[in-house]
């Protein structure tokens, strides 16, 4: 699955839909879909972004820290796509429960995945309690584990997010042998020069090597 942020070039917000350029990005998402046949996915803010997205996104993502708005998850429900709602950070896992429920139509169709991006601990660092992976599949809720913004260490630049790429592989080969449903990375061929995110990208060149590791414990599991 392809994920875009809309305007990494102005850097207004980072994987945003606000702002005049919704339109011009929904194209270029749209092209992306064309030329290469991948499902698309990529964050919406409001209910009303979600109606616009809907045209071209497979996926639509709602971001960790916008998880307890009702309205942007009925919204994304609505749109018969599937609905990835971010856990945020503060969440436990029963309280995630909540939120994946929530992006249910009245009908009650809930077509939505949670990720597990990790938890605040203390300031400026996040861990991960695989235990609450284990919770909400037994709920049947499918589960995606976001290994690279799990190493995120929140306002530890000063002024920007930094982050510990070096445990990226550890925790997607521990988030595999809880059976986790599915990854998400973000990952770049050079992370130092990233626009985003790139203290805890996964450089293009590791994930070879990343991929097959979780493959065999996926498979040995199951």
């Amino acid at each position: 699955v392809f994920k875009a942020s809309y305007d990494k070039a102005n850097r207004s917000s980072v994987n945003s839909f606000r702002g005049p350029g919704i339109e011009e990005g929904l194209r270029l998402l749209e092209r992306i879909r064309e030329k290469f046949g991948l499902p698309i996915t990529s964050d919406v803010h409001t209910p009303q972004e979600a109606k616009k997205a809907r045209e071209v996104l497979d996926i639509v993502q709602i971001p960790a820290f916008l998880c307890r708005q009702n309205d942007l998850l009925r919204e994304a429900a609505f749109t018969g796509k599937i609905v990835n709602v971010k856990k945020g950070q503060f969440l436990s896992p029963a309280e995630m429960i909540n939120r994946v429920r929530a992006a249910s139509t009245p009908d009650g169709d809930c077509n939505a995945i949670a990720t597990e991006r990790g938890t605040f601990f203390g300031y400026g660092n996040l861990v991960n309690d695989f235990k609450g992976v284990v919770e909400l599949r037994r709920r049947g809720i499918p589960t995606v584990f976001d290994a690279t913004h799990s190493v995120q260490r929140p306002a530890s630049l000063g002024d920007a997010t930094g982050g510990e790429r070096e445990f990226v592989p550890p925790l997607a080969r521990a988030a595999a042998a809880v059976g986790v449903d599915g990854f998400f990375f973000e990952i770049h061929p050079e992370p130092e020069r990233a626009l985003c995110d790139g203290p805890n990208c996964l450089p293009l060149s590791a994930t070879r090597e990343v991929f097959e590791r979780i493959a065999e414990i996926d498979a040995l599991i199951r």
